[in-house]
């Protein structure tokens, strides 16, 4: 049975007998509770563990193996015992590099035996951070509408400047008579280079076949068009990405986890909530004159 985020995090603070003051107190950024922020961050790792997984967008609930796990009747569910599991082990090695990652996130470490610096662990945090951010995106984009997705994928392209700065430089397209095709962008005010865009929102369990990637490239042709781009909230089948190589047209094939990073690093979708500056010490501020 799937159960709301917010239906846990009051559940377990009642478990925990938290008083009215603990359940308030908030992060130093003021914008969210301390326990509602660790509840929420459990979850997420105990998603990439494979042991609850997302019903609809806030709801969750617990998998097979999950239910395995708690007949084992462990005393404790930290980073170690979660690093049983293959896809958490990926996840962590994929969030950080593995000299970053030694002594911070290493589920055979313990949390007093880190080596890394204050720097590598600031940078550890931040990819963490990002991992997240870019999961509940995939999560949120597959939940949307498909007309929602395909003016995101057109956002996303003005965004890393195809088209200039032209508020007309791409629009959705995503109607009958477009053979397929949701979007293009023009490169230029004339219209003379343009690219068309596909745009998938599948599950991240289906894969993107070479049978979809040949129609796009069909599409392409009847328009007289040399460039595609083909985004998908999934991944492509292997035959597919062959496929995109071997053809004419220039064709990019964007997956769902490229799709995620690149919404994060042009600003699709997200919005920073608080910077964090690290100072150093001046040393030119400490020469003192000698002039007499």
């Amino acid at each position: 049975m799937a159960i709301p985020i917010s239906a846990c995090i009051r559940s377990l603070a009642d478990e925990l007998g938290l008083s009215g003051e603990e359940r308030a107190q908030l992060l130093p950024s003021g914008k969210q509770p301390v326990f509602a922020n660790r509840v929420h961050w459990a979850k997420f790792h105990l998603g990439k563990a494979g042991l609850v997984e997302a019903t609809r967008r806030g709801h969750f609930k617990i998998t097979p193996r999950g239910l395995a796990l708690l007949d084992e009747g462990p005393d404790l569910i930290n980073i170690r015992l979660l690093g049983r599991f293959p896809e958490f082990r990926a996840f962590r090695e994929h969030v950080a590099p593995s000299d970053v990652l030694e002594g911070i996130v290493d589920p055979s470490a313990e949390p007093d035996a880190a080596t890394a610096t204050p720097e590598e662990r600031i940078e550890a945090a931040s990819e963490e951070l990002e991992a997240a951010l870019r999961a509940d995106l995939l999560e949120r984009v597959v939940a949307a509408t498909p007309q929602f997705f395909e003016a995101l994928v057109v956002d996303l392209m003005i965004a890393m400047g195809y088209g200039g700065s032209r508020r007309d430089a791409g629009k959705r397209l995503g109607r009958s008579g477009d053979g397929g095709l949701d979007g293009l962008i023009n490169e230029d005010v004339l219209g003379l280079d343009s690219i068309y865009l596909q745009a998938k929102r599948y599950s991240p369990g289906n894969v993107v076949g070479v049978e979809k990637v040949r129609e796009f490239a069909g599409a392409l042709v009847e328009r007289g068009a040399s460039k595609g781009v083909f985004v998908t909230t999934s991944h492509f089948a292997s035959g597919a990405k062959s496929l995109a190589e071997r053809i004419p047209q220039r064709l990019v094939l964007i997956d769902g986890e490229q799709l995620s990073r690149l919404l994060v690093q042009h600003g699709v979708g997200v919005r920073a909530v608080r910077t964090v500056e690290i100072k150093r010490l001046d040393p030119d501020y400490f020469i003192e004159d000698e002039t007499p």
